[in-house]
């Protein structure tokens, strides 16, 4: 999971980025409203993380301007205005959570995590499944029909945006940018790379494979087995 922290207060920021890395959740932070909203409309994020009081452009209306825009993806507030007046507001814009500050971390992370799951229905609990495969984005392991297989983080990493977005070819571009972020310097053939990685550990009977599309990208889908007879 990918989410973008839109976030001014550096050391909150900063010890946010540590405590959802931990988690194996992927960060891109914007420090102002403005760059805050142009990230958000790149429409790469499974969940935005918003403060209501940011320099260059308020919270509540990057949100509108996101809503208005038929943007859909989960949007939580986390901000030191705890009027009931202000929460209504900003629930009444669209947000899908509002979180005030103080909070405790691991409510934080469950809340975000709750968020992520609304925009896929193949969670089961904290587990992705999809035919014979299941995988733990927190432990980084996917069992295959009954094999277990540890995976690399950014092997989890991609299998996760895979799942997430069963059925669909996503472009190596695409790849790029959610698993590896938008300010990476990492060359375009490490997508290839990773699949063939992901792709030899998942051989074992998942019931799903990883199909190249030539010329565009890459989908996860089920495996076409010949007929007998």
């Amino acid at each position: 999971m990918r989410i973008l922290l839109v976030e001014d207060e550096q050391r909150l920021s900063d010890a946010l980025v540590y405590i959802l890395n931990k988690h194996n959740i992927l960060v891109d932070v914007a420090s102002d409203g403005i760059a805050g909203q142009d990230m958000a409309e790149t429409d790469i994020y499974d969940v935005i993380v918003l403060d209501r009081m940011l320099p260059g452009k308020e919270g509540i209306d990057i949100l509108r301007c996101l809503r208005a825009n038929r943007m859909t993806t989960p949007i939580i507030f986390l901000t030191a205005k705890d009027a009931v007046e202000s929460r209504v507001e900003g629930l009444e814009a669209g947000a899908d959570d509002y979180l005030v500050k103080p909070f405790s971390t691991e409510e934080f992370i469950a809340r975000v995590r709750a968020l992520g799951r609304r925009s896929t229905n193949k969670f089961i609990g904290d587990q992705l499944r999809i035919a014979s495969l299941t995988f733990d984005p927190l432990r980084c392991e996917v069992i295959c029909g009954n094999t277990l297989i540890k995976l690399t983080l950014r092997e989890a990493q991609l299998l996760e945006l895979f799942m997430r977005n069963y059925g669909q070819v996503l472009t190596r571009e695409q790849i790029l940018e959610r698993v590896w972020g938008l300010e990476s310097n990492v060359e375009m053939n490490s997508v290839d790379i990773y699949i063939y990685y992901l792709r030899k550990k998942l051989i074992q009977d998942g019931g799903v494979t990883i199909h190249t599309i030539r010329g565009v990208g890459y989908c996860l889908k089920e495996e076409q087995h010949a007929s007998k007879g």
